[in-house]
């Protein structure tokens, strides 16, 4: 880990994102082996993520529009 990682870290925690968006973020940035262990580790999020970057917008077919 660089000091730039480590100072984006600290940015990301003061703009207080939520948890999971932050594991969906790590996971469109992991490498092939990276992604494997967090989807290993959270299952849900990753499935998630997959069925909202196949969706229109994001949005589930059970959200409603805003």
């Amino acid at each position: 880990m660089s000091l730039h990682e480590y100072l984006v870290s600290r940015e990301l925690h003061d703009h207080d994102h939520p948890f999971y968006a932050l594991v969906m973020a790590a996971m469109r940035k992991a490498d092939d082996v990276n992604l494997d262990k967090l989807s290993r580790a959270f299952p849900d999020v990753h499935e998630e993520l997959q069925r909202r970057y196949d969706a229109p917008g994001g949005r589930l077919p059970d959200e409603e529009q805003r």
